[in-house]
């Protein structure tokens, strides 16, 4: 049986910030709280993708993660680079690398842009 292997070390520190949910006048709110765990991955980005819609420039960067498994990431959490404070969604539910809770991997997308 082959044995998964991360593609590089986790030297990466990021901010897992879970979302906390709240029923405000019968609508259930989601808030992200401005800290959460630090864990170390592995970040590897693919470059931007360039959008222009409606006359609103907009660049779409996405990345891979890959750390050890923690069964709090899920699909509706954010993650935060802890050196720049660039805030990242989870596009995709993680993926538990071989059924093992050792590793997970999964995508994330930050939209930034203007006018």
């Amino acid at each position: 049986m082959d044995s998964y292997r991360p593609s590089s070390p986790f030297v990466t520190p990021i901010m897992l910030i879970i979302p906390e949910y709240a029923t405000v006048k019968g609508v259930r709110r989601k808030a992200y709280p401005e800290s959460g765990p630090v864990i170390w991955c592995s970040f590897k980005t693919y470059g931007g993708t360039e959008r222009n819609k409606n006359d609103v420039y907009a660049i779409e960067d996405t990345a891979k993660v890959e750390t050890y498994f923690r069964p709090d990431i899920k699909a509706d959490c954010r993650i935060m680079l802890a050196e720049s404070g660039a805030m990242y969604d989870i596009i995709n539910e993680p993926e538990n690398i071989n059924m093992r809770n050792q590793y997970c991997a999964f995508k994330v997308r930050r939209v930034k842009g203007g006018v």
